[in-house]
């Protein structure tokens, strides 16, 4: 087991990263750049291949967005929170206690989430989002006899089946439309509460990622990151698509097996306590993969917090967590990986079928600079930097373990592999600025690594990017 890390390693780490060092900064600056460039690229060259010939099916590539410049009622709000956030955010994150720290985080979150969606206006923005022709609420009466709904779950997933579900539910797993079925069933129906909740889950994947970084890290390292998750781009498609619920239940996954495997059990009273904690983990990780079929994913980055926590004793309770929901979908009648199958068939039947890989495999990384913002890219920089040293001290036989900020490395390292498969599978061609919103938050994490005095600048250049997105653009999630 991880002993508890001290404040010192990170503290060497940020002076070894620290305003001294002008070729790391150029660097940084250099990353941030070239990502610029690749969005550029991705924009003019979609831009052409769209107008000629419609094969993208995307109105501004590479985002599912449309041209439309506007205000509205989220704009001030928006603007007060980034200038708050900006101005105040870094010293508050240092100075406030740890609870008092994760409650602020979940706010802002919340703030910057609800004022962008707001920009849009309440219906458009918030209230209609999920009750589109390809939304999960326009079939909630079918789910009234819940049974007969999930045995026959996978007949309906093909173009040409009888009464095919729409597209996010048949490109899903039947918990994600089930969320929406028991919202409607405790009195929260409609698109409003719908919303609400993704909103409301969705942005405590801040917090879920923070927790982790202290269990796996530090708590100053973790503390470094908070600013950088509350401004997140990827808000813009947090507030208020499905996906960012999802990415909030597989971070949960994860940080409460970061917890599991690093916390000290005290003595016998200390393990009901870890153990439930490994148990939830479990069961919210097969929560993910009934959410959404691409975040089996998220195994990757759990193994990593095993391997970096060097403690397997967690494993026992996690897969029997994931197994108790795989096994009670599969006693409702549902088959995984048969619906799996057919969503593969479906999704060639649509869009997929005529939009281009040679475009989109690089242009989903466009949408990902886009999601996570300048700042991420300069952190990704420095992990991928560090990452051999990081790596080879993950053996036993390397002596020491990798510090936090090594830690961190390998952690989000794992994360961009997974994105790195789940881009050349070919299964997320487009709209990946929602679909992997739940990576996303994962990859904003390297921004702990950028250097203390230049985090107010990359800050405001993550609002910024936001701000522009959602005021210049329409999008489609």
């Amino acid at each position: 087991m991880t002993p508890r890390p001290t404040s010192e390693a990170p503290a060497a780490a940020a002076r070894q990263a620290g305003p001294e060092d002008r070729a790391a900064r150029r660097a940084d600056l250099l990353a941030a750049a070239a990502g610029l460039l690749l969005v550029v690229a991705a924009a003019a060259i979609g831009t052409v291949i769209e107008r000629a010939n419609g094969s993208l099916h995307v109105n501004w590539p590479p985002l599912y967005a449309s041209w439309f410049p506007h205000v509205g009622p989220g704009t001030p709000a928006a603007l007060t929170v980034a200038v708050l956030v900006v101005g105040y955010g870094p010293p508050l994150a240092a100075r406030l206690p740890w609870r008092g720290l994760l409650l602020a985080c979940w706010a802002a979150a919340m703030a910057w989430t609800w004022s962008l969606a707001l920009i849009d206006g309440w219906q458009t923005g918030i209230a209609r989002r999920l009750t589109t022709e390809y939304e999960y609420l326009t079939v909630i009466r079918r789910f009234d006899d819940l049974g007969p709904a999930l045995r026959g779950f996978t007949g309906h997933i093909l173009n040409n089946a009888p009464d095919h579900w729409p597209a996010h539910v048949a490109g899903h797993p039947p918990a994600a439309v089930l969320t929406f079925v028991g919202l409607d069933r405790i009195g929260l129906g409609g698109g409003a509460w719908a919303g609400i909740w993704c909103i409301t889950v969705g942005t405590s994947a801040a917090v879920a990622v923070l927790v982790a970084l202290r269990a796996l890290t530090d708590e100053p390292l973790a503390r470094r990151a908070a600013p950088f998750l509350v401004l997140a781009p990827a808000a813009v498609w947090v507030g208020t698509s499905a996906d960012g619920y999802f990415a909030a239940v597989a971070a949960w996954s994860l940080a409460l097996l970061a917890l599991a495997a690093t916390r000290r059990t005290g003595g016998r009273r200390g393990n009901p306590v870890l153990a439930a904690a490994a148990l939830a983990s479990g069961l919210l990780l097969g929560l993910t993969c009934y959410l959404s079929y691409g975040l089996t994913l998220i195994v990757l980055p759990a193994a990593v917090v095993l391997l970096v926590a060097r403690n397997a004793r967690p494993v026992p309770l996690l897969v029997a967590g994931a197994a108790t929901v795989a096994v009670a979908f599969t006693l409702t009648g549902f088959d995984w990986w048969e619906g799996y199958r057919l969503l593969v068939e479906r999704y060639y039947q649509g869009a997929a079928g005529v939009r281009p890989y040679a475009y989109w495999v690089w242009g989903n990384l466009a949408c990902a600079v886009l999601i996570t913002g300048p700042a991420t890219v300069a952190g990704v920089r420095r992990v991928l930097v560090a990452a051999p040293a990081a790596v080879r001290r993950l053996r036993p036989s390397a002596g020491p373990p990798p510090g936090p900020a090594g830690r961190l490395t390998v952690l989000v390292l794992a994360v961009l592999v997974a994105v790195l498969i789940a881009d050349l599978s070919g299964m997320s061609k487009a709209e990946t600025e929602r679909i992997w919103l739940p990576f996303a938050w994962w990859l904003l994490a390297a921004c702990a690594l950028l250097p203390g005095g230049l985090r107010r600048p990359w800050l405001a250049g993550q609002a910024v990017l936001a701000l522009l997105l959602n005021h210049l653009l329409y999008t489609g999630w």
